[in-house]
């Protein structure tokens, strides 16, 4: 390694997506010098495989690998999430939803109630408030309207209702960060919004070499706004 790659190096700290081998997964060949696996000391390790070893840890890992093994490529997201409810044991379903997806998550609705499941959800616009109200500046308020999506309140309905499982459904990019947040029990996530690629964010990483290659490109410089 030159003094150029050293510095970047000490810069841009390589991780797992520096590297091209993933032995992790294979353990067929050798792993990169700046592997995360080989950097884990044996008392990690071992704290880690405690957690696993929680009754509660224990009982949604394996049955997520059961979903894994036993339905790759078979199901459909829609399947894989209701399987893995049934296998954790859960009964009640809580999603909590995008308003502008309201029509696919009563469709989800439908589905899980098919299944035996009992649903209650908790659309984004719940409760009704100004966006100004929390700070927002007017401006930010033109295109889609003064009243803000709530994920706090969300969050703190559906654990109102002691939901089994919370199930993500479009929430906007940030928002849903609150609602993990203060989300009750375990949560995990139907459909990831994206209003120009039609709910499918991945597709600009699979055109990142022809339609999109502006994203490798081209940085992206933050519009003005409020710091944290």
């Amino acid at each position: 390694m030159n003094n150029t790659e050293k510095t970047k190096e000490s810069v841009y700290p390589r991780s797992c997506v520096d590297c091209g081998v993933i032995n992790c997964s294979k353990r067929n060949s050798e792993y990169p010098e700046f592997c995360l696996t080989t950097a884990l000391t044996d008392e990690e390790i071992d704290e880690i495989l405690k957690l696993y070893k929680q009754r509660a840890n224990n009982k949604v890992a394996i049955a997520s690998a059961e979903v894994e093994g036993g339905f790759y490529g078979k199901y459909t997201r829609v399947e894989e999430t209701m399987e893995f409810a049934h296998r954790i044991g859960a009964k009640k379903i809580g999603i909590a939803t995008c308003a502008g997806l309201i029509e696919e998550a009563r469709i989800f609705a439908r589905i899980l109630r098919l299944n035996g499941f009992e649903v209650y959800g908790a659309a984004c616009k719940v409760g009704s408030l100004p966006k100004t109200g929390i700070g927002v500046a007017p401006e930010y308020t033109c295109v889609t309207g003064n009243v803000m999506c709530n994920p706090i309140l969300q969050a703190k309905l559906l654990a109102k209702a002691k939901v089994d499982l919370n199930v993500v459904i479009g929430l906007c990019c940030g928002h849903d960060s609150l609602f993990y947040k203060y989300a009750k029990g375990y949560t995990t996530t139907l459909i990831v919004k994206d209003r120009v690629l039609g709910n499918n964010p991945v597709q600009a990483l699979y055109q990142a070499r022809a339609y999109y290659r502006r994203l490798l490109t081209e940085p992206i410089i933050p519009q003005e706004g409020k710091e944290a």
